[in-house]
């Protein structure tokens, strides 16, 4: 398949936002971008990882990215475009930070001239609060990739955190496993992983148990927060799950709405007689009226990449001897993803989404946060569904759905549609803080209902970056 660099039709206008998006779910960044030779500051003795093969720890003055940027404890290539470009970012909170990674075969990270998957990070601030967060990361970046939005917050807050590169990074991630789904599927065994091993690590280094134990993440995190809380909730008080990927074998999935995207957006974008039919069907596809503005940023960043790499990974037999099809091709031409029928696939295919599918089945309670704008993984398609999967599975009581005005799926288009979007971190962050009242021990409080969560008109955009209630 062809590298990023390599990619077609990155118009100039586009040109380097779409690099931050595509990051986002598909490819990973450049090595030349990737931190070098950790910083070591003595720590005396750290607390053994379970289960690690390899393992470095630094004392650091500061583990939010006020810190690691300089140190080299973080990458900033992993966590761009995730975050709108003016979000405050915390400082003061000195601990140990221990990266590593645990026994893997494939190679697509290279953080720290490792060449070695399923690495992770663990931090652990000196005022410790008890409590730990995980997370798994959005598409296919790696450990660092929720440093911005969710481990400066939460290591602010007193939390350790810990964070996977869920065993497989960038584009080419679907050629990891033998058969197709095993890749996906890794993500959730390394998630389970870490979580198991980040416990334990906590009540070594600390010589206490943590009190709780929290899950969250963005797009295919979000996903795995879902997953996690199906699968393994005894490992859980609660999570937040960020606009996550929906996967049932059944549908729908990305696999449903992506094609007509490719299909129709072309004759939507050229004008004349079809334009409106093909504005129709993109209506129908899921992509909601009032995101017209965003649909050439993602025709261009996001829909066509997305499509390809992830068929490849449950439907490779599609395209032949081809790998993850052909770039931008029209309708028509022979194995096109423009053309991509989930429905009319092989038994073969659902049985690989199988593997990966959720069920609605959560046994602990979960806040869902989705923005009304996201065409990239449009709500109506996924997380309304996912929420009806929770009610129809009986667990409705445990659920809580937060549908954003004006959100979408990445918030550093907020900054290049200023006045148009609303920053989902902060929303993020409001519902992070509803899970710890409702998971309180001591003075449980419900979360406010499910509901829409209107964007407030003539809000000065620096207020959007501080709040989002969601009463």
């Amino acid at each position: 398949m062809r590298r990023l660099a390599d990619t077609p039709r990155t118009h100039r206008r586009w040109a380097a936002p779409a690099l931050l998006a595509i990051a986002v779910l598909a490819a990973a960044p450049s090595a030349s971008a990737r931190p070098g030779t950790l910083e070591q500051v003595d720590c005396g003795r750290t607390a053994r990882v379970p289960g690690a093969v390899h393992q470095q720890a630094a004392c650091l003055k500061e583990l939010t990215t006020a810190g690691t940027v300089a140190s080299g404890h973080t990458d900033e290539a992993d966590w761009a475009g995730l975050t709108p470009r003016d979000l405050p970012v915390p400082s003061g909170v000195p601990g140990t930070q221990i990266d590593g990674y645990f026994p893997d075969t494939s190679t697509t990270n290279t953080n720290h001239g490792w060449q070695h998957d399923a690495q992770f990070v663990i931090r652990l601030p000196d005022d410790w609060n008890g409590g730990l967060v995980v997370a798994g990361t959005p598409g296919n970046r790696e450990q660092y990739a929720g440093d911005r939005a969710i481990a400066d917050r939460v290591l602010s807050r007193g939390y350790a955190y810990a964070a996977t590169d869920k065993g497989n990074t960038g584009a080419d991630f679907h050629r990891d496993g033998r058969t197709p789904g095993d890749a996906v599927a890794e993500w959730n065994h390394r998630l389970t992983q870490l979580t198991r091993a980040a416990r334990t690590t906590v009540a070594r280094h600390y010589r206490h148990k943590p009190a709780r134990t929290l899950v969250t993440g963005l797009s295919n995190a979000g996903y795995l927060v879902r997953w996690q809380l199906e699968n393994h909730p005894e490992l859980y008080d609660g999570g937040v799950d960020w606009e996550g990927t929906l996967w049932r074998s059944d549908g729908p999935t990305l696999l449903d709405f992506l094609p007509p995207a490719l299909r129709h957006y072309p004759a939507y974008a050229a004008g004349g007689p079809g334009a409106g039919r093909a504005r129709a069907a993109l209506h129908a596809a899921g992509y909601p009226a009032g995101s017209e503005f965003l649909w050439p940023y993602h025709h261009e960043a996001y829909w066509d990449l997305t499509q390809r790499i992830y068929r490849e990974e449950v439907d490779p037999g599609f395209d032949g001897p081809l790998e993850a099809g052909t770039p931008y091709c029209a309708p028509g031409t022979p194995a096109c993803d423009a053309d991509y029928d989930y429905g009319a696939r092989p038994e073969s295919v659902r049985q690989a989404v199988q593997k990966i599918e959720l069920t609605g089945r959560i046994g602990k309670p979960l806040i869902t946060v989705h923005g009304t704008l996201d065409v990239l993984l449009p709500i109506s398609r996924s997380s309304d569904v996912y929420a009806r999967m929770v009610e129809r599975a009986g667990r409705g009581a445990l659920h809580r759905y937060y549908r954003i005005e004006g959100g979408t799926h990445t918030d550093s288009l907020v900054d290049m549609f200023p006045g148009r979007l609303r920053p989902l971190t902060p929303c993020h962050r409001s519902a992070f803080a509803a899970l710890e009242r409702w998971v309180d021990r001591d003075h449980p409080g419900q979360p406010p209902a499910s509901r829409t969560v209107a964007l407030p008109r003539g809000t000065e955009p620096a207020r959007l970056l501080d709040e989002c209630r969601l009463r």
